[in-house]
């Protein structure tokens, strides 16, 4: 069974990019276009991974990522924070609330494939 992987950005190029990318890698494709969107889709499909933007509209990533760290049930999901926020202190932030990995915009595709597939075999 393929995993699925929830996209959580607001901008439609990217959200095209990266649901085409994973697509090809043979992963189940889901996309939440705010936080508050991003945290229905996690109640609703419990995704095995979200690739989590920072700027989102509603609600940050670092709010997401923090209310998707409080849910026993959520536990498992592997959060790829994915944003052009990249500074050192952000990158900390991010960490600290729970993301298992930061990545900044621009991305290398390679990479972030590598590290969906890195995140994605430690989890069920």
């Amino acid at each position: 069974m393929s995993k699925t992987v929830l996209i959580a950005d607001d901008e439609p190029n990217i959200v095209v990019s990266l649901e085409y990318l994973l697509e090809q890698n043979g992963y189940d494709v889901k996309v939440a276009r705010n936080g508050e969107e991003a945290l229905s889709s996690m109640a609703q499909f419990r995704p095995d991974l979200i690739l989590l933007d920072v700027m989102l509209p509603l609600k940050s990533g670092f709010e997401v990522c923090q209310q998707i760290r409080q849910v026993p049930e959520w536990q498992h999901t592997r959060i790829i924070m994915l944003t052009a926020k990249g500074r050192e202190s952000e990158v900390s932030k991010g960490l600290a609330l729970g993301a298992d990995a930061y990545i900044t915009k621009p991305f290398s595709t390679k990479e972030l494939i590598a590290e969906v597939r890195k995140q994605l075999a430690g989890s069920g």
